[in-house]
């Protein structure tokens, strides 16, 4: 996969190194796994880490 300077600076611009520390942090931060995570990212597509993501995630955590 290939991320564009335009989409990594999107991540840092957050305060992260990459999106692979974003997906970690929100792991982390969620504990869920990081496997689990990644799944849900894929799905989505990157254009979803900061809104669809994060309320599939918050789904994922009360569902689960």
């Amino acid at each position: 996969m290939i991320i564009s300077k335009q989409d990594e600076s999107r991540y840092t611009w957050y305060g992260y190194k990459d999106r692979e520390d974003y997906l970690n942090n929100l792991a982390e931060e969620y504990g869920i796994e990081l496997s689990t995570v990644k799944i849900i990212s894929d799905m989505l597509g990157e254009n979803e880490d900061f809104d669809g993501l994060i309320t599939a995630l918050n789904d994922y955590k009360e569902d689960g």
